[in-house]
């Protein structure tokens, strides 16, 4: 066996070490992208059950308008997945930003009564401007954001 001979073998072995090398890696990132894939599937499917969930407490009253509105916008925010095409979400938004300067939690105790007074008020009013949408809109949501309400796991 020649020196030629030796050093082809040597280099057709280093070929074939990258490519299992390269394989591997690359199983790694299907597999990682797979995973990923489903994870955002879940998280999909999730969001939509909890839409849904506070779109039905909001219609039948469950819960007050105003923090109905502002968590179902915040979810929507944040849901990618499919939807119904006639489905008209603007209500949500416009109540969200209508109270989006009004103080919450520590916040909102530590206003001077007269200013939370107002604030109540003013909270009333929205309510009642975008009651009937509201509900309107929440009951449309509580049956479902898509037409078909679970999403499959892709293959």
């Amino acid at each position: 066996m020649t020196i030629l001979n030796v050093l082809a073998l040597a280099g057709l072995a280093i070929i074939v070490g990258l490519a299992v090398y390269a394989t591997v890696l690359w199983r790694r990132v299907n597999y990682k992208t797979q995973a990923e894939k489903m994870s955002q599937i879940d998280l999909e499917q999730r969001l939509a059950v909890d839409i849904e969930f506070l779109a039905q407490s909001l219609a039948t009253g469950q819960i007050q308008p105003i923090e109905g509105a502002i968590r179902i916008k915040v979810l929507l925010d944040n849901y990618a997945g499919p939807r119904r095409e006639l489905l008209d979400l603007t209500v949500f938004e416009t109540v969200y930003d209508a109270t989006v300067h009004i103080p919450t939690h520590q916040a909102w105790k530590d206003l001077p009564r007269e200013q939370r007074i107002a604030l109540e008020r003013e909270m009333r009013a929205i309510e009642q401007t975008h009651k009937q949408r509201l509900e309107s809109a929440a009951a449309e949501l509580s049956k479902g954001l898509a037409n078909l309400r679970k999403m499959s796991h892709p293959a």
